[in-house]
């Protein structure tokens, strides 16, 4: 074991300066060297992550040393993103459980939700049915139902091994009888159904990007990142069978990463409004019931 390190500013120093040496890729949460390194270190001890001044200069035990180093080295060698290797993924001020049954969460849907998507829905106690599509870990469900409290949450998934995590997440907020894990292939399952307002933040990542992914990117499941030559095989079928879903008066949003101009000219006909998040409003499109009549 390391015996110059004893402290958490010991520790960070000596994370970000592995990291930068082996030019690892960020994405998950964070951005650079120091935000991991801090990410991975407050995670690991159970610290909470707005207090790393109070605790610089807190001395490790022998076996938090050990723990911490390995890490370290974990992310530096296979290269795992640090919410997989902790467990721990936040949006916003929710935290939620990840493994790579799930790809992390990193939603600008959940920006917009914890301002209950306003001005487009000005009466939050007015969606009594709500869909996510594409659920994964479940974070956007749950972020759905403490937006909408009136809301029952349908959250839906293809793959079994995301629900259950979406089913342990679900658990930890207590929200067993307000969002309801579906099996499903986008809306296979869910015949009959219809909602106020639909979100879904589908697989995206066109080919070309899929095969010059980091290597960090390679730990998530490809079904949740994958979709088709130009990443809009999912949102396709979102788009076309959406509207049988909806409620006279509802609402669809969808993140689609970088490939607006793709879908502006795959869809010419539509009128897509782009809202606005911390990335810019090119990342995420609303739609309602009656222009996806005619899509």
């Amino acid at each position: 074991m390391n015996t110059h390190l004893f402290t958490i500013r010991d520790f960070l120093r000596h994370a970000v300066s592995r990291f930068n040496h082996a030019g690892l890729s960020y994405g998950h949460g964070c951005t650079n060297a120091y935000d991991e390194a801090a990410y991975l270190i407050l995670s690991a001890l159970h610290l909470p992550h707005d207090s790393l001044e109070n605790f610089l200069d807190a001395r490790l035990f022998p076996e938090e040393k050990e723990m911490i180093l390995g890490l370290i080295e974990r992310r530096i060698i296979e290269r795992i993103p640090v919410a997989y290797l902790t467990h721990e993924a936040w949006l916003g001020n929710f935290s939620f459980y990840v493994d790579e049954r799930v790809i992390i969460p990193r939603s600008f849907i959940s920006e917009l939700l914890l301002h209950q998507l306003y001005p487009w829905v000005d009466e939050p106690e007015g969606v009594h049915r709500a869909l996510d599509l594409c659920t994964g870990s479940g974070c956007l469900a749950i972020l759905m139902a403490h937006a909408f409290p009136d809301a029952l949450v349908d959250a839906a998934d293809l793959s079994q091994g995301a629900l259950e995590v979406a089913r342990r997440n679900i658990s930890d907020y207590g929200l067993e009888d307000r969002v309801n894990p579906v099996h499903s292939d986008l809306y296979d399952s869910l015949s009959g159904n219809t909602y106020d307002l639909i979100i879904s933040n589908p697989p995206y990542v066109n080919a070309a990007s899929m095969a010059v992914l980091p290597r960090e990117y390679r730990h998530e499941p490809e079904i949740a990142l994958a979709s088709g030559p130009d990443g809009l095989d999912a949102v396709r079928r979102i788009l076309h069978e959406s509207a049988a879903h909806l409620e006279h008066d509802g609402l669809l949003v969808v993140e689609i990463g970088h490939n607006r101009e793709a879908l502006e000219e795959a869809f010419p006909e539509t009128e897509f409004v782009w809202l606005d998040t911390e990335g810019g409003d090119n990342h995420v499109f609303l739609l309602k019931r009656e222009q996806l009549l005619f899509t």
